[in-house]
């Protein structure tokens, strides 16, 4: 019997496959790169909710000068604006289109963890699924009427009409009157279409409304100083689960609401208020990289040049974790049906009773 000699690979494959694997050795994977070393080589892109110049925008502009301090690597961060479908649209971006990578971020308005259980057409995303990076402050809403009205307090509101002005139908200033309208008796007409800047702002100083019921305080004092510093509101009622600071003897809408169930509604409908001006990174996010971009949020917060900016631009800082934000967002999705559905109506046009 014959027997062939087996011969190995040639020596020019060998040789081959040793040059790969040293190459392989050398060259680490996308995902073993250190967290400072992924910043250093690219800017971080902010989907801000919010049009130019509001509220959000103004908030969130001013915290990321100073956050990129603190970001290993240290990358610019720069702002895009979309404020389509009421800031959802920055959301659903963050969520189904962005690359999973840490280099996009978002600053989200208040309603877009809430959202999706209310049912709103335009969240495309599960909130719970985002990797929340932290909030910078509550968004605790006031009804106010120019000083120039009768109605002073919430319960001459509840005895006669009351005309405020809003942005569109889904905007805080809608929410809130309809709200107080539902659960506690308030007579306010409600005329929305105003540009949610300047257009509210014409409308009550014009005298085409009497107030405006569902303004974040914090935003009101840092875009409309004269407003609050010349006392030019009469501050009928806030929105919150706990009373402002500047308003101790103003009264609180919760403590009007008599019936349990109702009471429940108001607050899951609050409970969206308490993370004012999210941060989040897309689901997937490397986990180190959420990591370094939540210890750099906390670090920022007590940033004394942060601070003393935030003071400068009045504006109010009252923060929540990321953890804390999952928590809110775990206790509020486990709401019991009939109290999501009541709220979801006062919430959402069209959505189910």
């Amino acid at each position: 019997m014959s027997h062939r000699s087996v011969r190995g690979p040639p020596a020019s494959w060998t040789v081959f496959c040793l040059f790969l694997a040293t190459l392989a050795a050398a060259s680490p994977p996308a995902h073993a790169q250190s967290v400072e070393d992924f910043y250093k080589s690219r800017p971080i892109t902010m989907l801000v909710g919010s049009g130019a110049g509001g509220g959000y925008d103004v908030y969130a502009r001013a915290f990321a000068r100073h956050w990129t301090d603190h970001i290993p690597g240290h990358p610019p961060i720069v702002a895009k604006n979309l404020p389509a479908a009421a800031g959802l649209a920055a959301a659903s971006t963050l969520y189904n289109s962005a690359e999973r990578d840490g280099a996009t971020i978002g600053a989200f308005t208040n309603g877009a963890a809430m959202d999706p259980l209310f049912g709103n057409v335009g969240a495309h995303y599960d909130p719970r699924r985002f990797a929340w990076l932290g909030s910078i402050g509550k968004l605790e809403n006031v009804c106010a009427t120019w000083h120039t009205s009768s109605v002073k307090t919430i319960a001459e509101a509840q005895q006669r009409q009351v005309v405020v002005a809003a942005a569109g139908a889904t905007s805080n200033t809608a929410i809130v009157p309809k709200l107080l309208n539902a659960l506690i008796g308030t007579k306010f007409k409600i005329i929305a279409g105003y540009d949610p800047g300047s257009g509210l702002t014409m409308a009550v100083e014009g005298g085409e409304a009497e107030g405006i019921c569902g303004l974040s305080w914090s935003t009101m004092k840092a875009s409309r100083p004269r407003w609050v510093n010349d006392h030019l509101l009469n501050v009928l009622v806030q929105m919150g689960l706990t009373k402002l600071r500047d308003l101790p003897d103003v009264p609180g809408a919760l403590d009007l609401v008599r019936d349990p169930q109702s009471r429940q509604v108001m607050e899951l409908i609050l409970l969206r208020q308490e993370a004012g001006r999210p941060f989040a990174a897309p689901p997937g996010t490397p986990a180190d990289r959420v990591a370094a971009l939540r210890a750099a949020f906390a670090q920022t917060l007590r940033d004394p040049a942060f601070v003393a900016e935030a003071q400068t631009m009045q504006l109010e800082i009252e923060p929540m974790t990321g953890a804390e934000i999952e928590a809110m967002l775990t206790k509020a999705y486990a709401a019991p049906p009939t109290i999501v559905q009541r709220a979801a109506a006062l919430v959402e046009p069209g959505a189910a009773k």
